[in-house]
């Protein structure tokens, strides 16, 4: 019997009414795993493949021959307007089943919870926040509620593996199996894992099962990109160039087909590592299509760019930032303003209320509308925007999944994805020291586009760290939750969960010591343990339930209307921008953290704290490669051909890619001048530039380092090449502990809740389960054996 004739009438049903030809690839396979094994699975697949679908035929078709009695099905996403998009999906799906949809976040109304509360049925609906709040704030109902769960479904599983909020998410996933005493099936759903068999075992951890991964054959599939570079101001990189013959410009085509199986392994394979199916590319060029608009004469070369190829098709427009997607929007709806033409921009990003972002969604869906949207990663995932015919980005994303989910986005109803990147770079100024003249961005944006081509590499996963932080966390959350514990009741129920493997003992009696010193906690007459007076005041707060680490903001109103959030607010008279406005503040109610606006005209930047980006090792050694070898890459365009030109010519006369240490000289005090590019990862860089100046600075007379992590560090050095080399190599083979890599009185704050975690925790956390000291030893063992032992 085939995975359709096994699917409940009304499944059936629904895959008649929307005229589907045949199921796909990976709704098949996860047919199979889920009717035919009692295993957890995870589904990687591309994006817009329906992974969604192929997780909930198989179950829906169980609970309409089974009922759960309770909420049988737990989907856990990663935003609430992920689980929203998804909610309605479902709705539509299950609506002739009678198979109840919910959902739980904190833009859910109070009635639809109560609901849910009186009769829990069906899917729930949740992110790993509200989750958390279910757990602490309606424990005693939690049995009741989940007493027949039968399955836990993680969407964009890739995306909850960064930081703690995946250990989050595993942690009250076993939480709450074990105060409902079941033991669920895991379902994981993602299009860009690098590492399938790594993320499968994370899934299976603590639990009976086995995970099972199926190998999807995906059809056929071109992907169209093109990269190109813009200075912001002043000539650009090609300024007088010869045009090709006809005076076409290349974009790239990529052509993606399934390989034959005796295929070897080669350097223009296009896929997923470890990706069920064998891909192949072919590489074409293609004409530019004329811009369909003109922009300002003195636009900003980059978003005139992207303003002059938007107009009448239907976009995404990718930032790495939500201050540069405020000052993109702003501009670009500024050029629309100057030209007397319709605004067509509209904005998306995690600080905008949720009115605004559901609004903007709500018309990218519109068919008949041609808008563009400028978003940050909130809408990298699987939202809902309608038709997409292309994505923008705006300088290089920082990983490969990144790259491939906004690609994904785009190309769907037959047409091929298509990726259009903007490379923005300030002229360098004529006295800009050597490794400031290399476009970082340009490199990093061509590194990530190759390396999936040629390797099918996507980022693994880090899922082997030391979370002191999140330790705190869930000791809190479980004593708030389930009242006075005794010590070892609390390390039962925390210390085995099992993200935290690598925790020891005497580090949660560590904890708990400090804890109580604090009054987080507090001992009991009878020598139990319960949430202290300073422990209530965390605990109580709702942003208590997220482990991610979040600014003091300050909401955004205009008269009735809330905007959005914003750090640092200004006083009365300065300009905010937010939601691709600007706005006078006429108001700051700090003990209320409110912020009242007036929409006005004008361009200011926006501030909504700090986002660091995390680039692999991999990433950085492919971008050493781009500079050295002669490749001319097909989807580069002509300013970004030109500038990738003279920064070879520039790397080669001065041998950056030779050697990873280059003379630049001396300065104006007769200094000599350094430079070093050990083409490392952040975490191995930052290892490796806290050996220089804590184990090696004395010893090589190392003044002044400067650190643009990471991609190089300059400072002024006394000693010669090979003294550096040899100092290094002893420091790095000598040391013994990481934590000698932290400065004295250094308490490096690294996650939300460190503040809480006592000082030697967090060092040992930030040595041990953060700083990349293996990968820095190696790198600087390969300069050993290249420049003194050759």
């Amino acid at each position: 019997m085939s995975v359709f004739d096994r699917y409940a009438p009304f499944v059936q049903d629904f895959i008649y009414s929307h005229e589907w030809e045949s199921l796909r690839g990976i709704q098949v396979a996860a047919g199979e795993a889920l009717f035919d094994t009692d295993a957890h699975v995870l589904l990687c697949s591309s994006t817009a493949s329906g992974k969604t679908e192929a997780a909930f035929f198989p179950i829906l078709t169980e609970f309409w021959e089974s009922a759960p009695a309770s909420v049988g099905a737990l989907y856990i996403g990663p935003t609430k307007a992920l689980i929203n998009d998804q909610f309605y999906r479902l709705t539509d799906l299950c609506e002739e089943a009678g198979v109840s949809v919910w959902h739980w976040h904190g833009d859910v109304s109070a009635s639809h919870k109560a609901r849910l509360m009186r009769r829990p049925s069906g899917i729930l609906q949740i992110t790993p926040e509200s989750l958390e709040a279910l757990l602490m704030r309606r424990h005693a109902a939690v049995a009741k509620l989940f007493c027949d769960l039968r399955y836990v479904v993680i969407d964009e599983i890739h995306s909850l593996l960064r930081q703690d909020r995946g250990g989050q998410c595993l942690c009250l996933v076993e939480r709450l199996s074990r105060i409902a005493g079941v033991e669920p099936r895991r379902v994981g759903l993602s299009a860009t894992i690098g590492d399938p068999e790594a993320v499968g075992s994370f899934l299976a951890t603590g639990t009976s099962r086995d995970c099972v991964i199926p190998r999807v054959e995906e059809p056929p599939r071109t992907w169209r990109i093109s990269m190109e570079h813009f200075y912001q101001s002043g000539p650009q990189a090609d300024e007088g160039a010869v045009p090709s013959a006809g005076g076409a410009i290349e974009a790239d085509v990529i052509s993606v087909e399934a390989g034959a199986p005796e295929l070897p392994p080669c350097s223009n394979s296009f896929g997923a590592q470890s990706a069920p199916a064998e891909l192949r590319a072919e590489v074409a060029p293609a004409p530019l299509e004329p811009g369909t608009d003109l922009a300002p004469a003195n636009a900003d070369p980059g978003l005139g760019y992207i303003f002059e190829h938007t107009k009448g098709h239907k976009c995404l427009i990718f930032s790495n930032s939500r201050e540069e997607a405020e000052e993109v929007c702003t501009t670009l709806r500024a050029y629309c303003e100057f030209n007397g033409e319709p605004d067509r921009f509209l904005i998306h990003h995690g600080n905008l209320s949720a009115a605004i972002r559901e609004a903007a969604e709500e018309q990218m869906r519109d068919e008949s509308s041609d808008l563009s949207i400028v978003a940050t990663s909130t809408l990298e995932l699987g939202i809902d925007v309608g038709r997409l015919e292309r994505a923008f980005q705006i300088d290089a994303p920082f990983t490969v999944s990144s790259f491939l989910q906004r690609m994904g986005r785009t190309g769907r109803r037959e047409r091929p994805p298509e990726m259009w990147f903007v490379m923005r770079e300030e002229q360098p100024e004529p006295r800009t020291l050597l490794p400031e003249t290399i476009p970082w961005k340009l490199l990093q944006g061509i590194a990530l586009v190759q390396l999936y081509r040629e390797e099918r590499w996507v980022e693994p996963p880090n899922l082997d760290r030391l979370p002191y932080s999140l330790l705190c966390h869930q000791t809190l959350a479980t004593l708030a939750s389930e009242g006075e514990l005794t010590p070892a009741q609390l390390a039962s129920r925390v210390l085995t969960l099992t993200y935290f493997h690598r925790v020891s003992a005497d580090d949660f009696r560590v904890l708990l010591r400090h804890l109580l010193e604090r009054d987080f906690l507090e001992r009991t007459e009878t020598g139990g343990l319960i949430v202290g007076l300073a422990g209530e005041r965390v605990t109580s707060s709702y942003k208590f339930f997220a482990v991610f680490q979040e600014n003091v903001e300050y909401t955004v109103r205009a008269g009735s209307e809330e905007i959005g959030t914003l750090c640092a607010p200004p006083p009365p008279g300065e300009k905010v921008a937010i939601a691709g406005h600007v706005w006078v503040v006429d108001e700051v109610d700090h003990e209320r953290h409110l912020l009242y606006v007036t929409q006005v005209k004008g361009k200011v930047p926006a501030y909504f704290g700090e986002v660091a980006g995390d680039i692999n090792t991999h990433v950085l050694e492919r971008m050493r490669r781009v500079l050295a070898e002669h490749e001319p890459y097909p989807y580069l365009m002509a300013h970004a051909r030109a500038r990738l030109r003279d920064a070879r010519h520039v790397a080669a006369a001065s041998h950056l890619t030779d050697s990873p240490l280059v003379c630049l000289g001396e300065n104006d005090k007769e200094q000599t001048m350094w430079c070093l590019l050990p083409w490392l990862g952040s975490y191995a860089f930052l290892a490796l530039e806290r050996l220089l100046k804590i184990k090696c600075a004395a010893d090589l007379g190392i003044k002044g380092l400067d650190s643009s992590r990471p991609y190089f560090m300059t400072f002024v050095m006394r000693a010669d090449e090979r003294a550096f080399f040899s100092v290094v190599a002893d420091a790095a083979e000598a040391l013994t502990d990481p934590m000698e890599l932290l400065y004295p009185a250094e308490v490096p704050y690294f996650e939300k809740y460190d503040e809480m975690v006592p000082a030697e925790l967090v060092r040992k956390g930030f040595a041990c389960g953060v700083l990349d000291v293996d990968g820095m030893r190696e790198r600087v063992a390969q300069w050993s054996r290249r420049y003194l032992e050759g």
